[in-house]
């Protein structure tokens, strides 16, 4: 199977208009992110670089949201 670029810049392009990513997905933007449980709630702070997988989390349904973006020369 082949990847086409424009199978690759449809992904990127969904992967940085979901606005929460499951543990263990990469890091779409380099950052701060928080922790949002199954039923919405907000959680704890995490630091994470654009491409480095998110970390596990304590509870099944968590997932992660970008808060604040890294501000840098290069916008990664």
């Amino acid at each position: 199977m082949t990847t086409n670029f424009f199978d690759v810049t449809c992904y990127k392009f969904d992967i940085m208009n979901k606005s929460t990513f499951k543990p263990g997905t990469p890091a779409p933007k380099s950052g701060q992110y928080v922790t949002v449980g199954p039923k919405g709630g907000e959680g704890k702070e995490i630091t994470s670089t654009k491409g480095n997988p998110l970390p596990p989390a304590q509870k099944p349904g968590t997932t992660y949201k970008l808060v604040d973006p890294t501000k840098n020369k290069s916008n990664k």
